[in-house]
Formats: C-alpha cells, sequence, structure tokens
C-alpha cells in the first residue's frame, strides 16, 4: 500500500508498506526507530503495533528526541 507520511519538521515522504504492516513497520520506512517518534493519526497517537489504515489522510511521525545542538 501507498501511504503519505507528514515527518514534522521535513519534508512529507512517499513510503510502499506491505498489505499486513503496522504502524512500527512505517517508522522504520521513513528512518526511525519505534522509540524515538510517535506516530499520530488524525492528531491522536496510535500504537506502534497497530494495522496502517491507507485510507488515514494525516499520518504524522513527531519525533520525540533531537539532539546535538545546543
Amino acid at each position: 500500500m501507498h501511504v503519505t507520511v507528514d515527518v514534522v519538521g521535513e519534508d512529507p515522504r512517499e513510503v510502499e508498506l506491505a498489505p499486513d504492516a503496522t504502524y512500527a513497520d512505517l517508522v522504520r520506512a521513513v528512518g526511525y526507530s519505534v522509540h524515538e517518534v510517535t506516530v499520530l493519526v488524525d492528531g491522536r497517537p496510535v500504537p506502534e503495533d497497530r494495522p496502517v489504515d491507507a485510507e488515514r489522510e494525516d499520518v504524522r511521525v513527531l519525533r520525540l528526541v533531537k539532539g546535538g545542538e545546543r
């Protein structure tokens, strides 16, 4: 399935996922670990083991930890 993901603070990304993909799979597809982000669907956090619903229009990945700069 094809999903558009808004990674907060970055450009939106287009990812291709298996039909049975979870939000953890989506997080890995955009290059992050589930330990460093939260996925929001329609503004609400979703568990990483929940299946991705391709019908959703507003999927956002919010980085929880960002470091290196002071």
